[in-house]
């Protein structure tokens, strides 16, 4: 349906598609030639371009054409590959990857005359770009790098709490026996000791070298990252300013006609932000495609004061949306994706 959508013009693109471009349930958005550097962040409100805004607040342009370094802590406007003539029932939303996610890339997508990121109206005409500000490593990117990706909506698509459970109780979408189903699947998180001796997960260290981000299984983990093992009382402390990667403490699949987002517990529980990539497509996890449940991999970032995190301690709710079909091909089977049946697992860049 997304290849039709292409065919049909409703997704215009300014170099041909590559093979796998179109996941099960999302459509890769490239990199075009050039990025802005920008003095900050903006929404082009109802009634602007991004273009013009664009003109307003650059501070320089960047080739893309044979590489460049995004720097950590500057914020880049980077007009896609992408335009869109959707028709009038089908929106969109967008999600960074989840290799995007993991590297603490930030990045959103805008679109002409709106008021939010990452959400496109039923029925947008137009040009797409991609908001980047690295945090963490400086990336090195080019024209047709691939950071976010897209979704295509018609409809009310998500599950209301009948169905959440309804869908739970044919499929167990997670390994939890006591499970909190409501608007969403409760995801806690795990500071048992998850991985070979009692790993929990990953802090990012600071003044790194670049992380090319083409460049697969490329880098020594010891160079970018800070292995964190588990405590006697299950607990840590998130520093302010520092990244980590956890892992959920249950184990969930998407079945084959479903896909899930990860979305925000509550803001009030706490002092930090979980999960900058929220997408899983369908098949993720699911015993038939290649998984047997997998973790959800949590990108955590502590705000202004430090804040303790408890084993278990609940972070996100996993909501379900119903496909509008059945996609041909799944996550895992058989299509190179890199996340099916993971454990704690840091990005596709880091050797194992």
């Amino acid at each position: 349906m997304i290849a039709a959508l292409v065919e049909a013009g409703g997704v215009r693109p300014a170099a041909p598609l590559a093979p796998d471009q179109i996941q099960p349930a999302s459509l890769d958005l490239r990199l075009g030639s050039v990025a802005y550097r920008v003095r900050a962040s903006f929404l082009p409100g109802p009634r602007t371009t991004v273009a013009a805004r664009i003109e307003e607040l650059k501070l320089h342009a960047i080739s893309l054409s044979s590489g460049a370094v995004l720097e950590t802590g500057c914020v880049y406007i980077v007009p896609l590959l992408e335009s869109l003539a959707l028709p009038e029932d089908i929106g969109a939303a967008a999600n960074p990857k989840s290799s995007t996610g993991r590297l603490d890339v930030f990045t959103r997508v805008i679109a002409d005359a709106t008021r939010g990121f990452d959400r496109i109206r039923a029925g947008y005409g137009g040009p797409l770009y991609a908001e980047i500000s690295p945090k963490t490593f400086p990336i090195l990117v080019r024209e047709g790098s691939r950071l976010s990706q897209i979704r295509f909506r018609r409809g009310q698509a998500l599950l209301d709490a009948a169905a959440l459970r309804a869908l739970h109780a044919r499929e167990r979408l997670t390994d939890d026996a006591e499970a909190d189903v409501g608007e969403g699947i409760a995801v806690g998180v795990d500071l048992s000791g998850l991985g070979p001796g009692g790993l929990v997960g990953y802090r990012a260290k600071r003044h790194t070298g670049l992380i090319d981000v083409e460049r697969r299984a490329g880098y020594e983990l010891a160079d970018f990252w800070e292995p964190m093992f588990a405590r006697s009382d299950r607990s840590i402390v998130l520093d302010p300013g520092e990244f980590y990667i956890l892992a959920s403490k249950e184990a969930v699949q998407v079945p084959p006609d479903y896909a899930a987002e990860m979305v925000p517990f509550d803001p009030l529980v706490g002092e930090f932000r979980v999960h900058y990539a929220g997408f899983f497509d369908p098949g993720f996890g699911y015993e038939g495609a290649g998984g047997r449940g997998a973790r959800a991999v949590l990108e955590v970032r502590s705000r202004e004061v430090p804040f303790i995190l408890e084993h278990g301690q609940t972070v996100g709710r996993l909501v379900y949306e119903r496909m509008l079909a059945r996609p041909n091909a799944l996550y895992g089977a058989g299509i190179g994706s890199n996340y099916q049946a993971q454990g704690l697992k840091l990005s596709k860049h880091f050797r194992a």
